[in-house]
């Protein structure tokens, strides 16, 4: 357990590819795929895991049909009404990363709620990114700067990594130490882009749906044997990656 990540990101792909092949609408697939990051939560608290940081809905995922993008919406503030509110029972901080202004008022009265109903917790802490792009995030982080600059509160000279870190949303998460994604896909898809410069990537075939506690392990028993250098080494060195089969 003592060399697991401190911190966890999972790409959860393949909700839509799981539907499809039952024959199902796609927002039956969405909700199994909510179902499945609860315990998937329990389990990265078993396995001692500190931050689990998890893709839900991205920038690029408003072009979706507008009938599933309104499901998916409405099965966000379900989740955040019944099954997040038991992670918060569990002692679990949650944190809701991502513009929130195209949101309606009552599901970002939701997140407001669960956001301050958890904050004094001190167990694991979920991040989900909810429109939410890495790029976009990097824009808007310097953008501001470029305003403080301007306005003589700062100086050209004075950026550095840790300037544009605090103004990115995601500057109360430490940096990932492992990227799971799901579905056979092997792409960022602009997720956490700056936070992901030295994590271990694993690619799993499962759709997200299918994810089991068997399937975490797996990822986990690569992650402990990796041998991460962070940029050291010589030009031999080898990207640590990994393609799992399914069963």
């Amino acid at each position: 357990m003592a060399d697991n990540p401190n911190h966890l990101a999972i790409i959860m792909d393949g909700n839509r590819r799981w539907a499809k092949e039952r024959r199902l609408e796609a927002l039956v697939g969405h909700d199994k795929g909510a179902m499945v990051l609860k315990s998937t939560a329990h389990d990265c608290i078993e396995e001692g895991i500190n931050w689990l940081t998890v893709f839900a809905f991205s920038s690029e995922n408003w072009s979706r049909p507008r009938h599933e993008v309104d499901g998916l919406m409405r099965l966000m503030a379900q989740f955040i009404s019944t099954q997040a509110q038991k992670l918060v029972d569990s002692n679990v901080r949650l944190r809701i990363i991502g513009r929130r202004d195209r949101f309606s008022r009552g599901l970002r009265n939701l997140i407001h709620e669960i956001e301050e109903r958890s904050s004094t917790n001190a167990g694991l802490n979920l991040t989900v990114a909810i429109d939410y792009g890495g790029r976009q995030d990097i824009t808007a982080a310097v953008s501001r700067i470029a305003e403080e600059v301007e306005t003589g509160m700062l100086k050209a000279c004075e950026i550095d990594d840790d300037l544009i870190k605090s103004k990115l949303c995601t500057k109360i998460l430490p940096s990932v130490d492992l990227l799971i994604r799901t579905g056979g896909e092997q792409r960022l898809s602009n997720f956490l882009l700056w936070d992901l410069s030295y994590a271990e990537l694993f690619f799993s075939q499962k759709l997200w749906p299918n994810f089991a506690k068997e399937d975490l392990q797996d990822a986990l028993t690569y992650f402990n044997g990796s041998e991460r250098r962070y940029g050291g080494g010589n030009h031999e060195d080898k990207l640590h990656l990994r393609i799992v089969a399914s069963d």
